[in-house]
């Protein structure tokens, strides 16, 4: 006695294997999308140097912005302003405290030292700035892309002043980077899931 249909293929088996393929797909695809949001945090938490933020400038700026106030206030009351409404000469200080700046000094190098690896860390730095953080983006995005499930990657940054910068070193990043990006982390798991889901 012979079954029926014995032999021949049927679509059943198939069904499997594309529903199977369709979930490797979207497992890659939620595992990319971690992975760029988790870059994405870390850079955009990452302090730019600001100068006038600086506890050594902090004198200099508080003085500079009482002789703006002070210049607004001026500008408020009709008879210190000539007829085109310009302060009248001898009125506005013209004074103010230098912002102390290393030679050469611009912010965004912290940011522009995010590096992505396969595998294994990338402990390598860079000079350039990148206060934006898109070179450091374009970084992890382009890794992200060649990432599949069940590889580890690795976002670093070895710069000699990060782990300080983490800690609180910075009133711009308080709770550092990667701390507050791992607080987030189910948050961004299961965005990334619903995202990508069959």
């Amino acid at each position: 006695m012979s079954r029926s249909g014995a032999g021949q293929s049927g679509s059943f088996a198939l069904s499997l294997a594309a529903f199977a393929a369709q979930a490797n797909e979207a497992i890659d695809a939620s595992v990319r999308e971690i992975i760029i949001e988790i870059g994405n945090s870390l850079i955009k938490m990452s302090p730019v140097g600001n100068p006038e933020i600086w506890a050594q400038n902090a004198v200099a700026t508080q003085y500079n912005k009482a002789v703006d106030e002070h210049n607004s206030a001026l500008r408020s009351d009709p008879q210190n302003l000539n007829k085109a409404g310009r302060l009248k000469p001898g009125r506005k200080l013209h004074d103010g405290m230098d912002i102390a700046v290393p030679a050469g000094y611009v912010g965004g190098r912290f940011r522009g030292n995010w590096m992505f690896n396969i595998g294994t860390p990338d402990s390598t730095t860079t000079e350039e700035v990148d206060p934006s953080g898109v070179k450091s983006m374009a970084r992890i995005v382009g890794g992200a892309i060649e990432f599949n499930a069940g590889d580890t990657c690795f976002i670093t940054n070895s710069l000699g002043y990060a782990i300080p910068l983490e800690f609180g070193h910075s009133n711009q990043a308080p709770g550092g980077m990667v701390r507050v990006t791992v607080a987030r982390f189910q948050q961004i798991v299961l965005e990334a899931i619903r995202n990508n889901q069959l």
